[in-house]
């Protein structure tokens, strides 16, 4: 059966909120770190520490993971070549970054609520490329399955590194976590954009849009970006 499915390509925005994701998580953390008294160890220390009650300038990385967050959700809702449960893991993923925000750790001790919210946010940002996969020969390559399948074989392979450093109360948790954290929001924004530049040059072959089968069902269907 062939059928034809229309679908919207990635819109400006969402390459923007995908690019902003990184540049404003990493930058802010270093800055955050960097306006702490003494010496602060990135090693050693939490991204969650720079936002805890009682950190310098707290508000500094507070709004880095609103930012960040934010930049989640719009980019979730910008995916459209992916699918629908991918790009819900990615807004839940930005909407548990937005609530660790809001729920920092206190002085003293930790927070169940942060804690919680900041699981559920490494998790969904590990495994969305598991619901974003398409098959299909000419699907982006960052959406085909077994390349989403590395992805988040890797991206969960750093989450168990900070895990492993988290329970154990390891020296290095805190470059475990800027490791998940830079590896996360990189390959989203590296399967924007081949999202992206496949549409471009779907457009430009085919003056405005073009066509190319996936399997969706079990049947063939035609899918076309515009």
């Amino acid at each position: 059966m062939l059928t034809v499915e229309v679908v919207r390509g990635v819109p400006w925005w969402g390459v923007l909120s995908s690019v902003a994701a990184p540049v404003v998580l990493i930058g802010g953390w270093t800055v955050a770190a960097a306006l702490q008294p003494g010496s602060f160890d990135p090693v050693a220390g939490t991204i969650s520490a720079l936002a805890a009650q009682g950190a310098a300038d707290r508000w500094v990385m507070t709004l880095v993971l609103v930012g960040v967050g934010i930049c989640f959700v719009l980019t979730g809702l910008a995916l459209r070549p992916a699918a629908a449960p991918g790009r819900i893991i990615v807004i839940t993923g930005g909407l548990a970054t937005l609530l660790a925000a809001a729920n920092p750790e206190p002085v003293r001790g930790g927070s169940v609520h942060h804690a919680i919210c900041a699981a559920v946010g490494f998790i969904a940002l590990a495994a969305w490329p598991a619901g974003a996969r398409r098959p299909g020969p000419s699907v982006p390559y960052g959406l085909r399955p077994a390349v989403s399948a590395r992805a988040v074989w890797t991206l969960l392979g750093l989450l168990g590194w900070f895990g492993a450093e988290l329970v154990t109360g390891g020296h290095q948790i805190g470059l475990a976590e800027r490791v998940l954290a830079g590896a996360e929001v990189g390959w989203l924004l590296a399967v924007v954009l081949t999202c992206y530049g496949g549409q471009s040059r779907a457009r430009e072959s085919s003056g405005g849009g073009a066509a190319y089968p996936v399997r969706s069902a079990g049947a063939e269907a035609t899918r076309r970006t515009s």
